[in-house]
């Protein structure tokens, strides 16, 4: 029985012994003080572990060595070097390091030969470190013989090769010497693409996703773009290209493609809630392929109090695929505006082509014929629409979820002429500009501008979907949705020729993910542009920045309502 109490005392000593064992130090002191060799010194020792003072002794000598070379990476050649040990609970070793002057850089010679020297692309390091008169760092030194290779390999140089590289070092003349000459060798090109694995499409379509011709010099960056297009095609649910050097014949390189096929159709549902709404249900059905020529095509359905509506479209790709397609569409939505003041049955159905211009726009230019029957107010009508239409939108963003920086531009416009199809003459268009932007990482801006207007002739056959409302989470907050609105002679409300919504809005972030946020909005609809009385809304907000974007949680307060503050729940994009 007196085995335990040993047994127990033995392992207390052991941990006493334990916890006196301490962490030794290391203390580099540069005179005069230099933050870059020190982090440089340290970087290259390393830790000291737990060595007692003995072993520190020992270990000193190697870090002197270490100091040194760590110095001579950065132009220090004759440094001084004194170390000493002290013992204690604590053993430390401490450097004292006088760097002395550092080596100059004299003769520099940086040149590319062969084909790379007339691509205007193919930079030649040339930055100041590198000049003569700049202090020798060997890390600038690797990093130019990097930057050389890395550009040979992306613009397809797989036979350059440096002809010279030396850096000779004068230390007693305190001088440097760097040449560096390579030899590019010539340029290879991109052979003709192939595809192979489980596709049903035809070649045809695969190569429209090509983004370069068989001959082009090579460019890993163009290699990377193609396997972007493959990926973002929707058709493919495994894209492997292969562009190796090593096939090359007469230094052209075969191109292959291996692609494994999706499967075609998929089904997406969803829930969601925003004070605009309330509780809304959403669904799609996406069938991604229908025939070799990669034609697709689906429907959506969104359910909430206020609105219901389900759209079926279908997709044929035009040249290029990814972004030129040519859609047919239709669809049907039930819609209660400004609290059943006025309601809307409107079914729409017509061809569209969309297209992404050079400049970066995406055009869509539509032929819509619509048929709506309506009830504004006590009063009912009918309305039958053809309407020619064209819609321009640019969107520059640093992150499409969550982005710093960036701005979205929309415009769209479309026309009616009656006896064309159309019960009435009417011009209707809208613009929306919006801008972000991010001053000293945690103070955000956002602002936003929205404008509407339409010219008719006979504006009481003018359809709800096709006037103007106000108010809401993404229009004038602290102010119900769609409620900013003329009214008729019993007070429904029942919509505008024209509208405007602005809004200014500065975050802070506290977090990388939370941030606080005020804000202005100013905005109506209205039927005269002579002095329309703008409402104004202000608030305060959090913002949650979830993986889907920032969702947000607004107390705003209508300055021309007594009805005190209104609660905005939203979510998406702030672009």
């Amino acid at each position: 029985m007196k085995y335990p109490g040993r047994f127990t005392s033995g392992l207390i000593l052991l941990f006493t012994s334990c916890g006196a064992l301490a962490q030794s130090e290391l203390d580099v002191r540069i005179k005069p003080s230099n933050d870059a060799l020190k982090a440089n010194i340290e970087g290259y020792i390393g830790g000291v572990g737990d060595r007692d003072e003995e072993a520190l002794l020992r270990f000193s000598r190697g870090a002197e060595e270490q100091a040194r070379k760590a110095a001579q990476a950065l132009g220090f050649y004759q440094p001084q070097i004194a170390s000493e040990v002290k013992g204690g609970k604590n053993p430390r070793l401490t450097l004292t390091i006088d760097p002395g002057e550092p080596v100059h850089l004299r003769d520099v010679t940086i040149r590319v030969d062969g084909q790379a020297a007339s691509l205007k692309a193919f930079r030649v390091p040339a930055s100041d470190d590198l000049k003569p008169g700049a202090v020798l760092n060997h890390g600038h030194y690797e990093d130019a013989k990097r930057l050389i290779q890395n550009q040979a390999s992306r613009y397809g140089f797989f036979s350059g090769r440096f002809t010279s590289q030396k850096l000779a070092v004068d230390p007693q003349a305190g001088v440097a010497d760097i040449e560096l000459i390579y030899d590019s060798g010539p340029r290879y090109s991109m052979g003709k693409v192939s595809f192979s694995g489980d596709t049903p499409f035809d070649e045809e379509l695969l190569q429209r996703m090509v983004p370069f011709d068989s001959g082009t010099p090579y460019d890993s960056e163009l290699v990377a773009e193609l396997n972007q297009n493959l990926q973002a095609s929707g058709f493919f649910e495994g894209v492997r290209v292969d562009a190796s050097p090593t096939a090359a014949t007469d230094d052209v390189i075969p191109v292959a493609v291996q692609l494994e096929t999706r499967k075609p159709r998929t089904m997406g549902l969803g829930l969601g809630y925003s004070t605009d709404v309330g509780p809304r249900g959403k669904a799609n059905w996406t069938r991604h392929w229908v025939n070799p020529q990669g034609h697709s095509y689906g429907w959506e359905a969104e359910l909430s109090a206020p609105r219901q509506n389900v759209g079926l479209w279908y997709d044929i790709p035009l040249d290029p695929p990814l972004t030129d397609k040519l859609r047919f569409a239709g669809g049907y939505q039930n819609e209660e505006i400004a609290n059943t003041d006025t309601l809307s049955k409107l079914l729409t159905i017509g061809p569209e082509w969309h297209s992404k211009l050079p400049s970066g726009w995406t055009r869509v230019i539509s032929l819509k014929y619509q048929r709506e029957e309506y009830r504004l107010g006590n009063d009912s009508g009918l309305s039958n629409l053809l309407m020619p239409g064209v819609s321009y939108s640019y969107l520059r963003s640093d992150n499409r979820i969550d982005p710093h920086h960036g701005y979205r531009l929309m415009f769209d416009t479309k026309v009616a002429k009656e006896g064309l199809g159309s019960d009435t003459n009417l011009l209707y268009g809208t613009a929306t500009i919006k801008g972000l932007t991010t001053l000293w990482d945690n103070h955000r801006f956002l602002g936003r501008a929205q404008f509407g207007g339409s010219a008719t002739n006979g504006y009481k056959s003018v359809p709800p979907s096709l006037r103007f409302f106000a108010g809401g989470d993404q229009s004038v907050r602290g102010y119900e949705y769609q409620t900013l609105s003329p009214e008729n002679d019993r007070g429904d409300r029942i919509g505008g020729r024209y509208m405007v919504a602005l809004s200014a809005e500065y975050q802070y972030s506290i977090t990388d993910k939370w941030r606080i946020a005020t804000f202005i909005d100013q905005g109506n609809s209205f039927n005269n542009l002579d002095l329309p009385s703008l409402k104004t809304g202000v608030g305060v907000g959090v913002r949650w920045v979830s993986p889907v974007g920032p969702i947000r949680l607004d107390l705003a307060h209508a300055l021309e309502d007594p009805g005190g503050v209104r609660l905005h729940f939203s979510m998406g994009p702030e672009l």
